[in-house]
């Protein structure tokens, strides 16, 4: 029988976007129970204060800089892990980019491409090379960070929608065609999370009273609440869980 408290000792943790908001959370909860962390980002300076937060907690932080929907810096990121660590047992695919865009059929083919790059080919990507070190390690666990977007249309957001739609059937597509292999594949789903990445929203009192309506429990999420389904996801809790997608939202899709 598992044990209730989550020990993630001997662990080896990649979390993609995780120098921020949600992921830098995520990734800070993993090391403080065990985990060896590496993440990824775009921005060096914001990878470089991830670095010093953990270093001021007493925690050590791999930080990579790369753009995780192209496949030679994804090679180099992996590349370096393996040197590193030599193995992978756990990814967080959290990576995100605008939320906000015109129409669908009034956005250009360069946003599209963006945010279905980032969100969902990035998955795609990240997942295939961590599965390669994952084998080696006997099985892992992946978690892809989606959205209630993704069973919701909402104006404005459509290419998000779709993205995220398409990240939550490359969740259970791969739970299928990799549990033989011992690696778990699933993903949670959260309302709106305070984070500086939605603070546009948020932040604006009308705009939040209105999301707030169409949540029971009277608020958005805090990242808490997302990182707690994270770690029981990650633990081994969830050995016999696969292909599922948790929701994190107060109740707004029951």
């Amino acid at each position: 029988m598992a044990e209730k408290d989550i020990d993630l000792s001997g662990k080896v943790a990649l979390v993609t976007g995780g120098s921020r908001g949600l992921g830098r959370d995520i990734a800070l909860a993993m090391a403080e129970r065990g985990a060896k962390v590496a993440i990824c980002s775009r921005k060096r300076e914001n990878l470089d204060q991830a670095v010093k937060e953990f270093q001021n907690r007493g925690l050590s932080l791999m930080a990579r800089d790369a753009h995780v929907a192209r496949s030679d810096q994804v090679e180099a990121l992996f590349q370096a892990i393996d040197e590193e660590f030599g193995r992978l047992d756990i990814l967080i695919n959290n990576v995100g980019t605008n939320i906000l865009t015109p129409a669908v059929v009034e956005a250009d083919e360069g946003l599209w491409d963006r945010i279905i790059d980032t969100s969902l080919k990035s998955a795609f990507l990240v997942s295939s090379h961590a599965v390669r070190l994952m084998k080696k390690a006997g099985g892992g666990k992946i978690v892809n960070i989606s959205s209630i977007a993704a069973r919701r249309a909402s104006r404005g957001m459509g290419i998000y929608c779709v993205a995220k739609a398409g990240l939550e059937m490359l969740t259970k597509v791969l739970a299928v065609e990799l549990a033989s292999e011992h690696i778990n594949v699933n993903a949670v789903a959260p309302c709106m999370v305070r984070t500086k990445f939605s603070e546009p929203l948020w932040s604006n009192e009308g705009i939040y009273n209105e999301i707030i309506k169409t949540i029971p429990m009277g608020r958005i999420a805090e990242t808490g609440d997302v990182v707690g389904a994270v770690l029981f996801l990650v633990s081994d809790l969830a050995n016999f869980v696969t292909g599922d997608v948790i929701t994190v939202d107060g109740g707004s899709m029951a």
